[in-house]
């Protein structure tokens, strides 16, 4: 088998399809380039091999970047491996992405991370400026639960643990010394939109003082992707025992009066100034979160 004329041939049949429908333009590249690396990992003697084949990739960019241009360098060919290497069980969201997207995340050496951005891709269909701005954030870093983060599929969906981050960064415009839990709150409905983001997948505001019974709650969101509530309670200080109680009891009363039956059990994330490693230990429902916030001044 020609590998390299398999590869030049899908090369030339990729362009025509672009030249014919602008419309599936990405999906043809993706398609192109996924073939592409199967190709590569073939010539290369198999997956366990082809890492170690670097100097047939050397050999072949020099062809087709004289023939194709710069799309088919060195890097490129071995980010088409490492795309066919990643998604070879043909993983049908693999075509939601966008080469550029990709080209940003598989130097990623790290399999965890490089999945999370993944799935922030497919989820948030971000753009490359949004992308980057993640990254740049460090918003992997950040997570309060790092292991086993996989690519979402019909057989891994996304749990809170995937998202929630510590800390969560709170945009303010003012020089502000000390907040009240008001105050943040205000600046946190200010910059909803930065707020949903930072929080993570699918997250939709409910209300700020929703009432739950006699009480009302800071904030409460309805997560689409988790299909449940979320209560958050604000705390500007160190996390207390008596803050588990209270959400506790905000999200007892969600699941038994607000709820449907369709619908998953509630969630209850605590968001402080600073954590409370005694108390945190003795939390036993998963579904109760702590996280701290850092408030971060922007420029307006």
């Amino acid at each position: 088998m020609d590998y390299l004329d398999n590869i030049k041939s899908l090369i030339e049949k990729d362009i025509i399809l672009k030249r014919k429908n602008r419309i599936y333009e990405n999906y043809s590249t993706l398609s192109t380039y996924f073939e592409i690396g199967r190709l590569i990992v073939e010539a290369q003697g198999g997956k366990e091999r082809a890492k170690y084949g670097n100097g047939l990739i050397n050999e072949w960019s020099k062809i087709l970047t004289e023939k194709y241009g710069k799309g088919y360098n060195t890097s490129n060919l071995k980010r088409m491996r490492q795309f066919y290497l990643l998604f070879e069980k043909g993983a049908p969201l693999a075509h939601q992405l966008t080469w550029t997207n990709l080209s940003i995340i598989l130097p990623i050496k790290e399999e965890a991370k490089r999945n999370y951005y993944i799935n922030l891709c497919i989820k948030q269909n971000l753009s490359k400026r949004q992308l980057l701005g993640k990254i740049k954030n460090k918003e992997y870093e950040r997570l309060e639960y790092k292991e086993n983060i996989e690519i979402i599929d019909e057989k891994h969906e996304l749990t809170i643990k995937d998202m929630i981050k510590d800390p969560i960064i709170i945009n303010i415009d003012k020089d502000i010394d000390e907040l009240s839990e008001k105050a943040l709150k205000h600046f946190i409905l200010e910059k909803i939109e930065d707020f949903l983001l930072e929080l993570g997948v699918g997250f939709n505001f409910t209300g700020s003082e929703y009432k739950l019974g006699e009480h009302r709650c800071d904030l409460l969101f309805f997560n689409t992707e988790l299909n449940s509530y979320i209560v958050i309670e604000l705390k500007i200080r160190k996390l207390k025992p008596i803050d588990v109680g209270q959400i506790k009891y905000y999200m007892n009363y969600i699941d038994k009066y607000i709820k449907k039956d369709y619908m998953n059990e509630s969630i209850g994330i605590i968001l402080c100034k600073e954590g409370n490693d005694i108390v945190v230990k003795f939390i036993t429902d998963e579904r109760l979160l702590v996280s701290t916030y850092l408030t971060n001044k922007i420029e307006t």
